[in-house]
């Protein structure tokens, strides 16, 4: 074998990522370091975070009477308990540099956690580089301390638990998440699916009832307060967007992104591309038709099936590609559920690894951009459209030599 074969096998083959990730982890934690210490941190909502745990700290439990400097609580509960721990902490929220120290480790957790989902699936080393160069991604997590670093974390562990079969403990690391912030309701769609062909229909049932369980007990001490202002604030499914923040939908324009026919539009393509994955892609492993996989269910007699951890780990990345690419409006803090992602679903795309490189580079530049201008928003639909499409193309065909890690 002379040296290009090698470096192509170096490349590609995933036996060499256990060497490969944990170089670049360390790495991160020099350029972690280097951040924290050298670029300027950034006050954007932090400070009103701060304001909403005081307010929660002080006794208050209506949802809506806590309010900040930028708007009111508009998080679930699982966001005002890990803030009001980071309150104590950091010194009633003064502390920022150690904030973001804290928010480095949660940073470094993240990467191995996503990491090992990688290995799971039998990702290439070639891949792994990505998950640590994003300049955006580093800013939400180290510059900004916002919930969506901490919402992104239960994510790829709820991933990793569901790629293990820890059905239970992956349920419940989602629903925390969708507790610390509503965006992970996008990935619900592929938990359902995924915990039903992985258990059957009847464990399923009581992982999902576990799930909203859990929503309610997150939100007692609010529900018991104000139940109505603290649903109609937390999972706020009517809020208006503003024009002037929008990362994706720039260049429709402002009259068409305000329109009520547009948000109506977005959610029926949203509909309809969760029902043709589910129709001819997540419902494959069951090996039945779309008729029988429904009227086994409603029988409660699907049973389970063998699923991989590459098709728990395209199928949850999928859902989110989905739903970010109907989103309403994108803001720059959601590029933290994007970036790790998106390596993933364009190698089971199949595209070569020159034109990967190529579109991370595109979709990172296109939410670099401040403010987004007519040809970022158009490259940050365009590279969420790319992988979608790949997913339905060729997400998942699974190569015959690609086989599982031994669980």
């Amino acid at each position: 074998m002379n040296m290009y074969e090698r470096a192509i096998n170096l490349a590609t083959n995933p036996k060499y990522s256990k060497w490969i990730w944990p170089l670049l982890l360390l790495a991160e934690v020099f350029l972690c370091a280097a951040i924290v210490w050298k670029v300027p941190y950034t006050e954007i909502d932090w400070t009103t975070y701060m304001q909403h745990v005081s307010l929660f700290l002080s006794g208050e439990r209506d949802y809506a009477l806590i309010k900040g400097s930028t708007g009111p609580l508009v998080y679930p509960a699982v966001h005002v308990y890990i803030y009001s721990a980071l309150y104590h902490i950091c010194d009633d929220g003064r502390d920022i540099a150690f904030a973001q120290v804290l928010f480095a480790i949660l940073y470094l957790a993240s990467v191995v956690i996503v990491m090992w989902s990688y290995r799971s699936a039998r990702a290439p080393p070639y891949l792994f580089p990505l998950l640590v160069l994003s300049k955006r991604l580093h800013s939400v997590f180290l510059l900004r301390l916002f919930n969506d670093a901490v919402a992104t974390f239960f994510l790829w562990a709820a991933i990793l638990m569901l790629q293990r079969r820890q059905w239970a403990a992956g349920v419940i690391l989602w629903s925390m998440g969708v507790g610390v912030k509503m965006t992970l309701l996008l990935v619900a769609p592929a938990v359902a699916v995924i915990v039903v062909l992985g258990t059957g229909i009847v464990k399923a049932a009581g992982l999902g009832i576990t799930a909203l369980l859990l929503q309610v007990l997150f939100a007692v001490p609010f529900l018991q307060e104000n139940p109505s202002s603290y649903i109609s604030r937390a999972f706020e499914f009517t809020r208006r967007f503003l024009f002037k923040w929008t990362v994706n939908w720039r260049f429709v324009g402002e009259d068409v992104f305000i329109s009520q026919s547009f948000a109506l539009a977005l959610l029926a393509v949203h509909a309809s591309i969760l029902g043709l994955f589910f129709v001819f892609r997540w419902i494959g492993p069951s090996d039945t038709s779309l008729t029988k996989f429904l009227n086994n269910i409603a029988r409660g007699k699907q049973s389970p099936t063998q699923i991989t951890s590459s098709f728990i780990a395209t199928t949850m990345l999928t859902s989110l590609a989905i739903g970010l690419l109907c989103a309403r409006s994108l803001h720059y803090q959601f590029f933290a559920y994007l970036s790790w992602a998106t390596p993933f679903l364009l190698w089971k795309s199949g595209f070569h690894s020159v034109i990967i490189y190529l579109l991370w580079a595109a979709q990172e530049w296109a939410w670099n951009v401040y403010p987004s201008t007519t040809v970022s928003s158009i490259t940050v639909v365009a590279c969420l459209s790319i992988q979608v499409l790949g997913a339905f193309w060729n997400g998942y065909r699974t190569p015959v030599s690609n086989k599982e890690h031994k669980e």
